[in-house]
């Protein structure tokens, strides 16, 4: 316990320096920004952004980049709420019972719970964070290169399960992104491999240039396609704090939505997505009168609320102690500490302890801003809604071209954005999840090294995957998820979570 203390006493002494807390509450802001505003995901945010994170120094620009990503879950309730449109993805099941509490004039209340709900997980998920560090980091540090391929395999077969749609889709979108992650010139050999001739992918394909146009080029082309409609409540917004009876109501909700969310949460494949959906589902199974979910039921905001919030944070977990990304934001959190020269894994909390304590106090002080940002600014995001995509998304394209060719002052990364947007936008149309895809990429670089070093070790031997307990144990786990994925029965299951909510 004194050890946990000393440690957060480090993290909050980095956080509270000056340029840290005006980035973390710049990342605050833009994640509420990007939540409230339809059609900008934390995804594309983050993968424009990543060329500004060039001049900072390392811990300020993930406490930014991770303000971003758990601030986008604050301002997606506000939209969700207020416009019927979910901003972020977690919000979809908010949207449900929000909307039809401020269409009976309970705006407020509803935003006032999902902001309550919000930070009361927030702080659970980072005092979680914090307790768990550093006994998983210590376990990460027996890990060998044998464990780690396994445990990546494992983290690939979660999120096969956890996307949405087609299993077979999934697996196809990942082998495409692990696909992508060998192109260029083998380091061991020095041959490039599927460069097709040109050179300017002799260096393999860019990180921030494939993230930025699966999500930055490909979401200006999907919500372009789409018939911009906003049925902005019309409603006066009223009180914004719940009355106690309100907060009695949506106070065990909301502990089960955390419980569940943080849980979910650590699961590779992108659990926190699926947290609101489970804790909505399992608030209508155990009410009393299911029949007023749908309808404007308190327990419909707070539950999902917490849990995406919850789940947003610890999917830290798995990036901070073991240097797997459990979902498509930590892929490029992973992304922005390798621009930094930062190695994902155990050693992070050995050697940079001031970027991991830093990164865990700075949650929860962005937790307060946000609860501070959204509340009072109610109407300033009521007013930005009115905002027509036609105005925004031409100023987002230019941003996202100007900053890649910041990075290496190539064109033809240009070019790049536009192609990889294009192909983004063509899966989306086709049922693919690009997410998937960045995953596989992310790893799919790890996975090849930990292959080759497990295989130099035991001088080529497989079986060295079998051999030792843990990777056994790992691949077993891996390949019985597979399985039981294909099975018609957890099919329907898995998509009944999602179409039931």
């Amino acid at each position: 316990m004194a050890d946990l203390l000393n440690n957060l006493g480090l993290g909050f002494s980095v956080a509270l320096g000056l340029q840290n807390i005006a980035l973390c509450f710049l990342g605050c802001l833009v994640g509420t920004l990007i939540g409230v505003l339809p059609g900008v995901g934390p995804i594309a945010t983050i993968a424009m952004l990543l060329p500004i994170t060039f001049g900072l120094d390392p811990v300020g620009a993930l406490i930014m980049l991770a303000g971003i990503y758990y601030g986008a879950q604050y301002g997606g309730s506000t939209t969700a709420i207020l416009v019927n449109i979910p901003g972020e993805a977690t919000s979809v099941v908010t949207t449900l019972d929000g909307h039809q509490m401020a269409r009976q004039g309970k705006a407020g209340i509803a935003l006032g719970t999902a902001a309550i709900a919000s930070f009361f997980a927030g702080t659970v998920a980072t005092l979680l964070i914090a307790a768990l560090g550093a006994p998983l980091t210590k376990l990460a540090l027996i890990f060998g290169p044998a464990e780690y391929f396994a445990l990546m395999v494992m983290g690939l077969a979660f999120a096969v399960v956890l996307a949405h749609g087609s299993v077979l889709k999934a697996v196809a979108m990942i082998l495409v992104g692990v696909l992508f992650a060998v192109v260029g010139t083998d380091l061991e050999t020095g041959q490039e491999r599927m460069t097709f001739g040109f050179s300017f992918l002799t260096d393999g394909v860019d990180f921030s240039v494939l993230a930025m146009g699966l999500f930055g080029i490909a979401e200006i082309l999907r919500n372009l396609d789409q018939t911009e409609t906003r049925d902005v409540v019309r409603e006066r917004i009223g009180r914004l704090l719940p009355g106690l009876a309100d907060l009695k109501q949506a106070l065990p909700a909301t502990l089960r939505g955390t419980a569940i969310g943080a849980t979910l949460g650590i699961l590779p494949g992108n659990g926190a997505v699926l947290g609101p959906f489970a804790a909505y589902t399992i608030e209508k199974k155990i009410a009393k009168d299911p029949r007023r979910f749908g309808r404007g039921a308190i327990e419909g905001v707070a539950g999902p609320e917490s849990a995406n919030n919850a789940g947003a944070q610890t999917a830290f977990i798995p990036l901070l102690t073991l240097g797997i990304p459990p979902n498509a934001v930590m892929a490029l959190m992973v992304g922005a500490m390798t621009i930094h020269g930062i190695i994902p894994g155990p050693g992070v909390m050995t050697k940079s302890p001031d970027l991991f304590w830093g990164m865990i106090a700075s949650m929860w002080i962005g937790n307060l801003m946000l609860l501070v940002i959204n509340l009072p600014l109610v109407g300033v995001w009521v007013r930005l809604l009115k905002v027509p995509y036609r105005l925004m998304f031409p100023a987002i394209l230019m941003f996202c071209s100007v900053g890649i060719y910041s990075i290496n002052s190539v064109p033809t990364d240009v070019m790049l954005i536009g192609f990889f947007g294009l192909m983004g936008y063509l899966l989306i149309k086709f049922g693919f999840e690009p997410a998937p895809l960045l995953l596989g990429f992310v790893l799919g670089k790890l996975m090849e090294e930990y292959l080759r070093r497990s295989l130099t070790l035991s001088r080529g031997d497989p079986m060295v995957f079998l051999e030792r307990p843990v990777s056994a144990v790992l691949f077993i786990i891996a390949f019985a998820i597979l399985a039981a994925a294909l099975l018609p029965s957890l099919r329907k299951s898995r998509d009944e979570v999602f179409t039931e909510a």
